[in-house]
């Protein structure tokens, strides 16, 4: 089943039923309001909301209204936690090489990750809000599940036993702001602003065949200002699977009800042709296509986003139609007008761009 949250005043939004072509939904009331109640009872909330779903996705359902994305919210507004990974060992490898540094052998062996911002998520098609250009916008194309409760300890095939949605991400970074927050030794935080994700959830079998491993086999369309720059293959390159992302954030801890894991940036390798490496499948954010850049000429020429740039991320399932709707963004200022980057700020070296 697919499920989203419509806008109501409110902050956590209205719980909403939505067809298998996206083209229709159905309030929950009388089953759920609040996407964070069904997970907190999955096992006697799912049934109910996949009865509706049928009834919709049929035609039975007497109070069906068209779908509207730009209506969304994120399809859990706010989270107990956002943990997103770097499960995609490429992108940690484009970004040594750009600095001539290796990549540690624990790096295959243990995921990266970082714990961001939960209680502000926005919508789909909502703006990004940055104060300033001289802060290096970027976008992050990236897939994200959300888990039902999974016990401390739990192995990597019981962490995927607790993944009860699919969506995707758009992790939006500051790439300017990162290397003096990586400097501190604490990691991440006003660098990564809040996050958006995919107008609606889907559970594992809206995803078929391409749910195999832990792993979604689909394209990841990344399209800046209109233009395709992404069509990234998110399941054969994936190091470590959404089961072993999990299973990471449980070795201490409990993994409650309403948790977000991402997938951190999908990335594809590049292939030699007559003697040059290119990447055919293009990349999911502004950071890996300057270290791409820095590896072949010695220095990124791609800027990233600038005010009224936009970003579109989709993916399409196997039918061809699209699979979580689009998150669909224009970057804007804070005070609505351009500002100036100072010239100390633009364009820094390829290895500030971190490697989530």
């Amino acid at each position: 089943m697919k499920l989203a949250t419509l806008k109501d005043g409110s902050r956590d939004g209205q719980l909403v039923v939505v067809s298998r072509d996206l083209t229709l939904a159905h309030y929950a009331t009388g089953i759920a309001s609040r996407l964070q109640q069904v997970l907190d009872d999955w096992g006697f909330m799912s049934p109910q909301l996949q009865d509706l779903y049928d009834a919709v996705n049929t035609g039975r359902a007497r109070h069906s209204f068209p779908f509207d994305p730009s209506m969304c919210m994120a399809p859990l507004p706010r989270a107990y936690q956002w943990a997103d990974g770097s499960a995609y060992l490429n992108h940690v490898e484009l970004v040594r090489k750009a600095r001539n540094a290796e990549v540690p052998e624990s790096f295959y062996t243990d995921p990266l990750m970082y714990q961001g911002g939960s209680d502000d998520f926005v919508g789909p098609t909502d703006d990004v809000v940055v104060p300033s250009e001289a802060m290096g916008i970027d976008f992050e194309a990236e897939i994200a599940v959300i888990t039902g409760d999974v016990k401390m300890g739990a192995t990597p095939d019981q962490a995927l036993d607790g993944i009860r949605l699919v969506m995707l991400a758009n992790d939006v970074s500051l790439r300017n702001l990162i290397p003096a927050e990586l400097a501190k030794g604490f990691g991440f935080f006003q660098s990564k602003p809040a996050t958006a994700f995919s107008p609606v959830a889907v559970t594992l079998d809206e995803l078929g065949e391409a749910w195999q491993d832990g792993r979604v086999h689909l394209t990841l369309q990344s399209s800046w200002n209109g233009r395709k720059v992404g069509m990234c293959e998110a399941g054969p390159e994936m190091t470590f699977h959404f089961g072993q992302l999990i299973a990471h954030i449980a070795k201490t801890r409990n993994v409650r009800a309403g948790s977000i894991v991402g997938s951190g940036t999908v990335s594809n390798k590049g292939v030699e042709r007559n003697g040059q490496m290119e990447w055919p499948k293009g990349y999911s954010c502004i950071a890996e296509k300057r270290c791409i850049e820095t590896i072949q000429g010695g220095e990124p020429v791609t800027e990233f986003m600038k005010f009224g740039d936009t970003i579109r991320i989709e993916m399409k399932g196997l039918d061809g139609r699209s699979l979580f709707g689009a998150i669909d963004q224009e970057i804007v200022s804070t005070s609505g007008r351009p500002k100036v980057a100072p010239v100390s700020l633009v364009n820094p070296p390829a290895e500030d761009a971190g490697e989530d």
